[in-house]
């Protein structure tokens, strides 16, 4: 499973030029399973970004977490995330999770997301075509593998 997590000041989805979703202030995640992966690599994960401190505190230092915060996340499936562009200049996306496979993993993962964290989630539609529109903060963008916990 990976991930990139961004630190926004707001984000919004679109769908067919209409707005599906937004937030304010918190984390915009984009999120993508690989044919390997299963339910405890979105347990890590969601300890993983409900637990990073990449907010600033009181003396400008980032040392809070979207919990502490009171953020809101906006998740949004990815699978282009499994890219591989070792050979030639097509990417191929073979180490992605099929559709039957990475879209209970995704609804599983919003589910139990919005369980722990009791934050306001928000999300894109699993394998629609969208707009993604944000204001990075900071910038403040990583990127994280469940098979890669460095």
């Amino acid at each position: 499973m990976r991930m990139i997590v961004q630190r926004v000041s707001e984000a919004s989805v679109f769908i067919e030029n209409k707005k599906h979703s937004s937030i304010g202030q918190g984390l915009l995640v984009y999120v993508g399973w690989g044919y390997a992966d299963a339910t405890i690599d979105s347990d890590w994960m969601i300890r993983k970004i409900l637990n990073m401190r990449i907010f600033n505190d009181h003396e400008d230092v980032m040392n809070r977490s979207i919990i502490e915060v009171q953020g809101q996340i906006l998740v949004v499936s990815q699978f282009t995330l499994f890219a591989s562009t070792k050979k030639g200049n097509r990417p191929s996306y073979m180490r992605s999770a099929n559709n039957e496979t990475a879209k209970p993993l995704y609804n599983d993962f919003l589910e139990k997301l919005w369980t722990i964290s009791n934050l306001p989630i928000k999300s894109g539609i699993f394998g629609a075509d969208m707009e993604i529109k944000s204001i990075n903060e900071g910038p403040i963008t990583i990127y994280i593998d469940s098979k890669n916990k460095e």
